[in-house]
């Protein structure tokens, strides 16, 4: 028998509908649930500590919900390798597998080892502090994100790549994505769409005060050092979970984090082809 996660978007009623009837399908068949505080709650089961033994043993995480419902997924398994299977419960859902109908099917193709395994880059941010000391440290699938602590206000970083410096950046904030983190708050800021399978480390402004505005697609070897240059404090995100507050003098460092994140997919994933249908690319113009 194996051990199932489930992660559940609270404002999804059909997610709940759905996450239901797969503990009562699961556990009927004999098999573990293990939900942490807040969806086990939801449902009205027994919760596991949203901590580092959450995935321990855990055969299959399941994502009922949207893109951030799967980032919150990837969090908290990533680092025990346990593959996620998206189901598509959001508005997007670049990062899910099936469709809500689907869920049933495929969680029992995955258990009986019908799927396979699309590894991607997450990126890891590790904070040092004006005196050199490591401070806090986290990995995203998105993007690591540097800005200033009050919304709507500019913060100065100095941008060094591979022990060279770069450039000074007069910004409302620096992202430092990976390819899946391509299509997420880097689009957003004009940055480029790179394939999710694709490696590279992905750096770009955020409303740039400065000629220089483009995003730099660099080797996934690559090593970023972020550094705060002006005495206005700042803030990091990873995957928009705060990790810590910047103080002038600390810098960020981002890099190819070790750990992957693992994607159950059932065939070839139609990156082109959901970019289309996101964003309406698929009709022929007159």
């Amino acid at each position: 028998m194996s051990t199932i996660g489930l992660i559940v978007h609270s404002e999804r009623h059909e997610a709940k509908e759905t996450a239901t009837d797969l503990v009562e399908w699961l556990s009927n068949a004999g098999h573990s649930l293990r939900l942490p505080p807040d969806d086990a709650e939801l449902l009205g089961l027994p919760a596991h500590p949203e901590d580092e033994t959450f995935a321990d043993g855990l055969d299959l995480m399941v994502s009922l919900g949207g893109d951030g419902s799967v980032l919150r997924a990837v969090d908290l398994v990533s680092d025990k390798k346990v593959p996620v299977l998206g189901v598509n419960f959001g508005r997007l859902g670049y990062l899910t597998e099936v469709e809500p109908g689907g869920a049933e099917q495929a969680v029992s193709r995955c258990l009986a080892g019908d799927h396979t395994i699309e590894e991607r880059m997450q990126v890891a941010a590790q904070i040092v502090r004006a005196d050199g000391t490591l401070g806090e440290h986290g990995t995203a699938l998105n993007e690591a994100v540097v800005e200033h602590v009050e919304s709507g206000r500019t913060i100065d970083l100095a941008v060094t790549i591979d022990g060279d410096f770069f450039t000074s950046y007069t910004a409302d904030g620096l992202i430092v994505a990976s390819p899946t983190g391509s299509t997420a708050y880097s689009l957003s800021a004009r940055g480029p769409i790179v394939a999710p399978t694709y490696e590279a480390l992905i750096v770009t402004p955020v409303s740039p005060h400065m000629l220089f505005d483009r995003s730099l697609v660099l080797a996934p070897t690559s090593e970023v050092r972020i550094d705060m240059v002006a005495d206005r404090p700042g803030v990091v995100a990873l995957d928009g979970r705060p990790l810590a507050e910047l103080q002038p003098g600390d810098a960020v460092i981002c890099t190819r984090s070790a750990v992957t994140a693992r994607f159950v997919v059932f065939g070839p994933r139609d990156f082109l082809g959901v970019l289309k249908a996101k964003f309406g690319l698929d009709r022929i113009s007159d």
